[in-house]
């Protein structure tokens, strides 16, 4: 019997990021200016190749948090740990990390890729390894026929990426992009929104987006982290924020939400606490008199303000039990005149804001 080959054994390697610790581990941080605890008590875990946004209003401590990871600013209490690495008290050069600011703080005096190329001078790389790692970080914001001209040549939108370039070129970890997109029009904002969650899974870095628009946050992220007052309210996926708020002020802040309590929950919903039901998912007919349909939730009330907004008409209703919902439709039909109505909404479109 002639001798056999044994069968080739193959293990599938495991999932990228499996077994890994996180990229950026945050741990009890506290940054005290004065009196003002601009943030106290942070606890946080980013794993690898995540894009991971803070969202917040002004001064809920989220750009200070961002600053402590760079190195901009050191913690007053906490540690801040860089793929597993206790970076606490280390200068913002010693941090595997770059950032991108709002303003690109690009050379105007350079050419394109003069700037791509500034860091890796310093750093004295070798001439000819920084023109191809120029390159290179050019065509990944596909920029790479732009190299030859100066800032002042380009629109917002491609200025944005000659900075994002810049900060990719020197191959960090990590990514920490403090509101990039703030000085750009909505349209051009829009356009980079996509453009820049495209860029980070080409790299496969972790990206750390600061800013205070929910629609962005929504829009490019694994994961947001919803701060206020110095503290993180809630972390989760967009859908899981947005969706199931953990607090009546993430209900507030993340999207539009109506919070229905006291009297007029009792009344609608039936029982006491406070719900959150978002304004799209709110149905209007003319019809009072037709009853709830099964699995629904209804009420009647009276329109009182008509806001006209092109592609969606939002409506303020006042309950008869009690309350206002502002209700938001598609502009298909134009929109309806006041008058009495009746809302409706599935029942599991009543979220009880957890702790209410």
């Amino acid at each position: 019997m002639p001798n056999q080959a044994p069968a080739e054994t193959r293990e599938d390697p495991a999932p990228p990021n499996e077994t890994a610790g996180p990229a950026i581990r945050l741990s009890g941080l506290r940054k005290h200016f004065g009196d003002v605890h601009a943030v106290d008590g942070v606890d946080l875990d980013i794993p690898p190749g995540e894009f991971f946004s803070m969202l917040g209003p002004s001064g809920s401590g989220k750009t200070t948090v961002l600053r402590m990871i760079a190195g901009f600013e050191l913690p007053t209490e906490g540690t801040i740990e860089l793929d597993g690495r206790d970076v606490s008290a280390l200068a913002p050069f010693e941090r595997d990390v770059n950032t991108v600011f709002q303003d690109y703080a690009l050379f105007p005096h350079m050419t394109v890729q003069q700037n791509v190329e500034y860091g890796l001078r310093v750093k004295r790389v070798p001439k000819q390894q920084r023109r191809e790692r120029a390159i290179e970080a050019l065509k990944t914001v596909r920029l790479d026929d732009y190299g030859s001209r100066k800032p002042s040549q380009l629109s917002g939108g491609q200025r944005q990426r000659v900075a994002l370039a810049r900060a990719l070129v020197n191959r960090p970890k990590v990514l920490l992009l403090d509101e990039p997109l703030g000085a750009l029009d909505l349209k051009l904002r829009q356009a980079m929104q996509l453009e820049l969650k495209q860029i980070q899974r080409d790299v496969g870095i972790t990206f750390v987006f600061v800013t205070h628009d929910q629609d962005e946050a929504l829009t490019m992220s694994d994961r947001i982290a919803v701060f206020n007052d110095g503290k993180i309210e809630q972390v989760g996926p967009p859908e899981e924020v947005y969706e199931r708020p953990a607090s009546a002020f993430v209900a507030g802040f993340v999207g539009t939400s109506n919070l229905l309590g006291g009297r007029g929950a009792e009344s609608v919903i039936g029982r006491p606490g406070l719900f959150s039901i978002r304004p799209e998912k709110i149905r209007i007919d003319g019809e009072l008199s037709e009853p709830a349909a099964v699995g629904d939730t209804s009420a009647t009330g009276t329109i009182t303000d008509v806001v006209y907004a092109g592609a969606t008409v939002r409506y303020a209703v006042a309950l008869d039990a009690g309350g206002q919902l502002s209700v938001v439709r598609q502009n298909t039909d134009g929109a309806l005149a006041d008058g009495r109505v009746r809302l409706s909404w599935r029942q599991e479109h009543s979220f009880q804001v957890p702790g209410q």
